[in-house]
This record gives structure tokens, C-alpha cells and sequence, in this order.
């Protein structure tokens, strides 16, 4: 970059801050791109500061977690659990959702890295991995948590609803090497980190033996903000997968009315109350296979699967899901065998976010405070009569000194929601507000008011008249004088981080990786493969030590780089990396010292790399 070219943006940093650094910089002949940076930190600093809007359609990111110990042969004989983990990715919406699974014994047995969901296909790929879940012996609950909560950690996005949901019968049998002690502490850090990080674990305790060990799982559930649920059979999967989606997506679950099969079909309707439904779902549960056939609220049938109408179904239940369904009663005829007994959910899942306006963050006792709120779709807000009709809304206002909370009714005018409350005490309080029918809920984000200032309205000052202020006097330079002081430090410390990158890409490698390949569906092991690292300067990629080959190219973000007689191992990849046969959290650079050996489970192809580090 040539100064000519930097001309603009000097000026534009001159500008911005005033500062004569920059013309000391260009006069005496600092590198351009040291220049560069300088620049774009004055403009960064002094610039100001960004608002961001919320995204209303959020997404979710969920970790499905099983106990797959062979204590559950007899807890969960039916494979409730693999039931269980298949209807909650059928619910899932169409596209977006991100979905990862793991099953856990005392050590992480399997483990499919989340997911994000376009198609069918993804669907379909997620429940056939569930399918292929085995047991194994032993089995310690706050390895499934930590490992659970660590995948969500590790793809933290603001903008999503992230939740887990454990499967379990809540018990341990630890291996001899672990006590119960360690495990406990291990699972409180666990709980203890999602609840800081804003994961609500929902557990479905698995009790076909009666050996149910319900006081852990509801801890987990009450620590984290989540629920807790028991079921020994398939028949209350839909009831309660509705209710964890409900709870999680502010919605609610809508029971339609349940039948004894007859033979023939039998009509359930099916209401889609406005125009803002983004999906119905539609669980039928029956001990045996059902038929079914739907009619639109025009009357006209409507093949099931077809465009807007997605089926899906297991052993256990069907699920139907219909994509913005129009406004209106919709007909499900259902076919079952005769005498046999057929249970139906229904949650809507809208598109649809309640915004306030007008709360302050500071007040006075006595005060009158004005409240408007309203629902937005995709940022612009709704003008749906049909959705308001019906919809009730509460200001929700707790007063944080006393801990008492009031709901304050707001009118429904049909386009937003209104009303007033007044500032009792010199307190502070939180104020938000609900809105609910039938079909779904939506609160805001709660507002903190400060209202131990001085009370009432103040006299209004006495006019004076200015005075003109006299001309201060020059202070001494001290901002050039520290700012010169300051660029000084900087300089030095990015030449010694330059010199250091330098001597790290130039570092040599000490000792070798025995590499071999398993092949997880036949267990077909490669011959070990011997490569030498001392070929190597600075860094090396595990996909370069494969020979490049396309099945690995997952492997190109796996990087070693060298330590005095170690080698460091990082990892930017969903492949699960494994340390005696606990999981080894490599997003950062961890230490491999002589004989260490790692599992790296690979995602986008079936099988694992065993690797040894040796001298």
C-alpha cells in the first residue's frame, strides 16, 4: 500500500480525532501497514457506537443426549429413548434448526455434531445415525451433561434458543477408577455452566424397570430452567416432546380429542386460528400403524406427503406438519386398527415476536408510565385482527426491594396493546409484558426501572443570567505526551509479536505420529503408518499427514504444531476428539507429550483416527 493510496483515510483519522500522531507518523516514515492499523484503531475507537436489532425468527440449537449404558436394556427395554430423539427432529422446523446427538456410557460413545437442517435428507440422516446407537457397559450422567453443554459452548450463537435434552434413568455405575465424589462435582460444574450460559437441560427419565432415580434429573431440570418429565412407555412421547418445544418456543400445546380405532377413518379437526401459523404439527400416537388423509378448509383433499405437507412416522408415532396452512378448519381422517386406542397433539409454531416501547430505565415515585406493546413479524408489525382477537396482555411489574410482583391489565385495541402504571415507591422494579391465547405466549425481554431518585416533580430553576466564563488557560500537552508514550509501547509490542510469529513458522518438529484408520461400521483397522514430523517447519495439518486424500478433507482444520519435545493439537472442526476415552477439548491448542494417544472421530465419513505421539 502506498502512501498516496493512505491519503484518504489520514485524512478521514484527522478528522475524526484531531490528533497530530498521525502527521508525526507519516512524516517520519512509519511502514504503510503499520500505519494502516494505527489508523483504523483511532477510527474504531472514536467512532459511534452501533445498534443492533434483535432477529425475530429465531433458531434452535439442540444437543440430544442418551444414556446408552446396559443398564437401560432393562430401564428402557422398548427404546423409548431412540423414539424420543426421532419425534423431536420430526418436530423440528424445516430448515434452520440445528440438531446434534450424542449417547454416553462413562466416556462419550457416539457423538453426531450438530446439525443444521434443510431438507428432508438431514432429517432422515440424523434419525438413521439415532438408529445406529449402541449400549455399552458403565455409565456416569455428568459425562453426557459436560459433553452436551461443551457442543453448545463451543457454537455459542446469540441469535439462536439453545436447549439439551437428556435421556436417562438417572443412575450411575461407575468404573473403579471414578468415584461417585468426582462424578458429583463434575456434574454440578456441568449444570452449573449451562445455567451461566443460558441452557435449559430438559430430562425425560426412562422408569420401565421402577429404579427411576427422579431427584437428579429434576435438579438438573430446576438448576438449568428447563422440565422434567417421566414416561416408561412410547404412548407419551408426543405429549411430552410437544410440551419441551412448547415450553422452549413459547408456545402451547394444543390437545385435540383422542379415539378407540373403529376401522375406518375417523375426522379430527384441525383449527389454524390466523394467517401468522408458520407450522402446525400433528402427533398421533398408536400402539399400531395408522392411515391418514387431510382436507383443506376449502374441502379439497390434500396427498399426504405433498407440497406444504410433510409425514413422517416410526414405530412409535406420525407426525404431520403442514407449512403456513391457510387460515380456516382443516379435516385429519385417521385409520386405525379396530379397539386400539389413539392419542393427538397439536403445536403451532408462529413467527412472531412482542415488542415494548416507551419504558424508561429511570423514574421518580409518583410517576405515570405510559406502556404500548405489539407483535412483529420479521421486524415490521402485524395488522392481523384475527391473531389479536383473542389475545390477552398483562404488564407483569415486580417491585426488586419488596420481591412482590402485580399484573397490570393492558387493552387489546387490535392493532397493539396499551395502558399506564405508576411508580409507587422510591424502589427499583423490572417491568415486561405478556401476551396469550389458546395456541401460543410471547413476553418481552424485562426492563430494569430506577426509581430511588428524588421523589415528586422538581421547581422549576430561578433564570439567571450567563456569565461569560473566562478564557482558561493552556493545559500542558499531557494526551500528546501519553499518546506518544502509548504508540511507542504499541510499536514494540507488535515487532516482538511479529518476531515471535516469525520464529514459531520457522520452528522445527520433534518426534513422529503412528497413524491408523478405523472403519467404524465393519471395524476393519488400517496398518499403522509411521510419519516423521522433523519434515515439517511451524505448523502441519492432520489432512497433509493423510496424504491429502478428499474422504479426509474435514481433517485440513486439525493442526499440530511443535513444543519443545511435545507436539500441540487445535482444532477447528465438529470432529470429536478423544483422550482416554474422555472427551479432549482441542479448540484450543492442547498438549501431546511422548505416548500420549488420541481418538479423533470423524463426522462426514464413518470413521475414526487413532493417533500416537511418540520420539
Amino acid at each position: 500500500m502506498s502512501f498516496k493510496t493512505l491519503q484518504p483515510a489520514l485524512q478521514l483519522a484527522k478528522t475524526y480525532t484531531g490528533v497530530r500522531i498521525v502527521n508525526k507518523l507519516t512524516k517520519h516514515g512509519i511502514g504503510s501497514v503499520l500505519a494502516s492499523i494505527l489508523i483504523v484503531l483511532l477510527i474504531l475507537g472514536t467512532s459511534p457506537a452501533a445498534v443492533y436489532a434483535a432477529d425475530a425468527d429465531q433458531k434452535m440449537d439442540a444437543v440430544l443426549a442418551m444414556d446408552a449404558s446396559t443398564s437401560m436394556n432393562d430401564s428402557d427395554r422398548n427404546k423409548v429413548a431412540n423414539e424420543a430423539m426421532k419425534l423431536f427432529v420430526d418436530m423440528a422446523s424445516i430448515s434452520g434448526d440445528k440438531i446434534g446427538v450424542l449417547s454416553y456410557t462413562d466416556q462419550v460413545m457416539r457423538e453426531k455434531a450438530p446439525l443444521t437442517i434443510n431438507s428432508a435428507k438431514d432429517k432422515e440422516e440424523l434419525k438413521s445415525f439415532i438408529d445406529q446407537l449402541s449400549r455399552g457397559p458403565y455409565t456416569d450422567i455428568a459425562v453426557g451433561v459436560a459433553e452436551a453443554v461443551k457442543i453448545l459452548e463451543r457454537g455459542k450463537d446469540p441469535g439462536r434458543h439453545p436447549l439439551i435434552v437428556l435421556l436417562s434413568d438417572g443412575n450411575n455405575s461407575l468404573n473403579k477408577e471414578r468415584t461417585q465424589q468426582q462424578s458429583d462435582q463434575e456434574l454440578q460444574a456441568a449444570v452449573k455452566n449451562a445455567k451461566d450460559l443460558g441452557i435449559p437441560i430438559y430430562t425425560i427419565g426412562l422408569n420401565a424397570d421402577g429404579q427411576l432415580n427422579k431427584d437428579v434429573l429434576e435438579s438438573i431440570s430446576k438448576e438449568t430452567g428447563g422440565k422434567s418429565f417421566v414416561t416408561s412407555t412410547a404412548d407419551t412421547l408426543p405429549q411430552i416432546l410437544s410440551e419441551i418445544f412448547a415450553n422452549h418456543l413459547k408456545l402451547k400445546v394444543v390437545p385435540l380429542t383422542g379415539f378407540t380405532a373403529n376401522g375406518d377413518y375417523q375426522d379430527v379437526i384441525v383449527t389454524i386460528p390466523n394467517a401468522n401459523v408458520m407450522e402446525a404439527n400433528i402427533s398421533i400416537m398408536s400402539g399400531k400403524p395408522v392411515e391418514v388423509k387431510l382436507f383443506d378448509p376449502s374441502g379439497q383433499e390434500r396427498k399426504v406427503p405433498s407440497d406444504g405437507v410433510v409425514y413422517s412416522k416410526s414405530a412409535a408415532y406420525s407426525l404431520v406438519k403442514l407449512l403456513k396452512p391457510a387460515l380456516g378448519d382443516w379435516k385429519l381422517q385417521i385409520k386405525g386398527v379396530s379397539q386400539d386406542k389413539i392419542n393427538i397433539n397439536l403445536v403451532y409454531n408462529y413467527d412472531l415476536e412482542l415488542v415494548v416501547n416507551g419504558l424508561p430505565q429511570t423514574a421518580k415515585k409518583g410517576d405515570s408510565i405510559q406502556v404500548n406493546a405489539l407483535l412483529q413479524s420479521n421486524g415490521q408489525p402485524v395488522a392481523d385482527a384475527e391473531l389479536y382477537k383473542n389475545l390477552k396482555s398483562v404488564l407483569q411489574l415486580t417491585d426488586l426491594d419488596t420481591k412482590q410482583t402485580k399484573e397490570v391489565p393492558l387493552t387489546n385495541s387490535g392493532k397493539d396493546f396499551t395502558g399506564s402504571f405508576t411508580i409507587a415507591d422510591r424502589h427499583n422494579y423490572e417491568a415486561k409484558v405478556r401476551v396469550e391465547d389458546s395456541s401460543f405466549f410471547r413476553e418481552t425481554a424485562p426492563v430494569t426501572i430506577n426509581a430511588k431518585g428524588a421523589s415528586g416533580q422538581q421547581p422549576a430553576p430561578t433564570p439567571t443570567t450567563p456569565v461569560e466564563p473566562a478564557e482558561p488557560a493552556k493545559p500542558f500537552p499531557w494526551v500528546m505526551v501519553i499518546g506518544g508514550a502509548v504508540l511507542l509501547i504499541v510499536l514494540l509490542a507488535l515487532g516482538l509479536f511479529i518476531l515471535s510469529k516469525v520464529k514459531q513458522a520457522n520452528k522445527g518438529f520433534y518426534g513422529q505420529l503412528v497413524i491408523e484408520i478405523i472403519d467404524e461400521d465393519t471395524g476393519e483397522r488400517s496398518s499403522p503408518q509411521y510419519r516423521k514430523l522433523n519434515a515439517f517447519k511451524g505448523k502441519v495439518k492432520l489432512h497433509q499427514l493423510l496424504q491429502l486424500a478428499p474422504e479426509f478433507a474435514e481433517t485440513d482444520k486439525i493442526v499440530f504444531t511443535p513444543g519443545s519435545d511435545s507436539v500441540f493439537i487445535i482444532s477447528q472442526t465438529d470432529c470429536l476428539v478423544e483422550k482416554s476415552g474422555r472427551a479432549f477439548d482441542v479448540t484450543k491448542p492442547k498438549e501431546l507429550k511422548n505416548n500420549d494417544r488420541i481418538k479423533i472421530t470423524l463426522q462426514n465419513v464413518h470413521k475414526s483416527i487413532w493417533l500416537d505421539y511418540i520420539h
